[in-house]
C-alpha cells in the first residue's frame, strides 16, 4: 500500500456515494455473493410476471440488469439522488419511477401488482405489501439479515445488545409475513465473507451505508480510523462477515 492514510482518506470522502453502484470498491473491497443469485432469481420472476413493483429501488441498477421487464414496471425510491439516478436509468426501460418515503400506504391501489421484489430493503411493512399484491401474487426479496457486518460496525460503535444484533432476523421476518396473510414458499440463509483491503474502502463503505454506523464522519472517527489504517497495513485485509436471506413469499388466492 503506497498511498498515505491522509491521501486515502481524501480520496474516500469526496468521491460521490449517491446510488447503489458499489464498483468504486472494485479491487479494494470483496464480499462472497449468495449462491442464489438474486439478480438472476429476480429476472426470472419479472419474465413471468403482468405488472411488477420493486420497493426501495436504489439507483436502479439491480432492476436495469433484469433481461425482460413485465409490460407495467414500478419503482419506488426515498433518498432524492437515487430517484433522480434511478429515472435516467429505468425509464428508457419503460420502468416508472415514484419518489415515495418508505412508510405506509405504498401510493397504489390494492391489488395493483402480482409481483413485488426488493433487494435490501431499509424497511419492510409486510401488510402493505400484502395489500398490493393481487390474489396469487409473489414477494421476492433478497433482505439484509441480523449483526451483518457487525465486525466494522463493532469496531467503531463497540459491542451491541442483543435485540439489535437480532434485528431483520429471518425467524423475525417469516412470522411478520405470515401476519399479514403471506405464505412462505422459500427462505433460504447465508453468512458471507467480506473483505476490506485499505481505509478508503472502509470509509466509502459507511459513508453510503449510513445505517451502520449513524453519523458516521471522518472527524468524528479520525483516531479509530487511522488506528484500522495501521491494523490492515500490518496484518492484512479486515474480515467481517455479511448475512443475507432470499424470501419468498405468496398471497393465497
Amino acid at each position: 500500500m503506497s498511498r498515505t492514510f491522509e491521501e486515502l482518506v481524501a480520496e474516500a470522502e469526496t468521491v460521490p456515494v449517491d446510488g447503489w453502484d458499489f464498483s468504486w470498491l472494485d479491487g479494494r473491497a470483496t464480499e462472497q455473493r449468495p449462491s442464489w443469485g438474486y439478480q438472476r432469481t429476480m429476472g426470472e420472476h419479472l419474465a413471468r410476471a403482468s405488472a411488477a413493483l420493486d420497493i426501495q429501488t436504489g439507483g436502479g441498477e439491480v432492476l436495469a440488469g433484469a433481461p425482460k421487464l413485465p409490460a407495467l414496471m414500478v419503482a419506488t425510491e426515498s433518498w432524492p439522488p437515487n430517484v433522480a439516478k434511478a429515472t435516467e436509468l429505468l425509464h428508457p426501460l419503460g420502468a416508472v419511477v415514484v419518489a415515495d418515503a418508505d412508510e405506509p400506504p405504498l401510493p397504489f391501489a390494492d391489488a395493483a401488482f402480482d409481483l413485488v421484489t426488493s433487494r435490501h430493503p431499509a424497511t419492510v411493512w409486510w401488510t402493505e405489501i400484502a395489500r398490493v399484491l393481487r390474489p396469487g401474487g409473489t414477494y421476492l426479496a433478497q433482505h439484509v439479515g441480523p449483526a451483518s457486518v457487525f465486525e466494522l460496525v463493532e469496531y467503531f460503535l463497540g459491542p451491541q445488545p442483543e435485540e439489535i444484533r437480532r434485528k431483520r432476523h429471518p425467524d423475525d421476518e417469516r412470522r411478520e409475513a405470515e401476519a399479514a396473510g403471506l405464505g412462505i414458499l422459500d427462505l433460504r440463509f447465508e453468512s458471507l465473507r467480506t473483505e476490506f483491503f485499505d481505509i478508503g474502502a472502509v470509509i466509502y463503505f459507511l459513508r453510503k451505508v449510513i445505517w451502520m454506523v449513524p453519523g458516521f464522519t471522518v472527524d468524528r472517527y479520525r483516531d479509530r480510523l487511522r488506528e484500522l489504517d495501521g491494523k490492515i497495513r500490518a496484518e492484512g485485509p479486515f474480515v467481517a462477515h455479511s448475512t443475507r436471506f432470499l424470501i419468498e413469499a405468496r398471497k393465497p388466492v
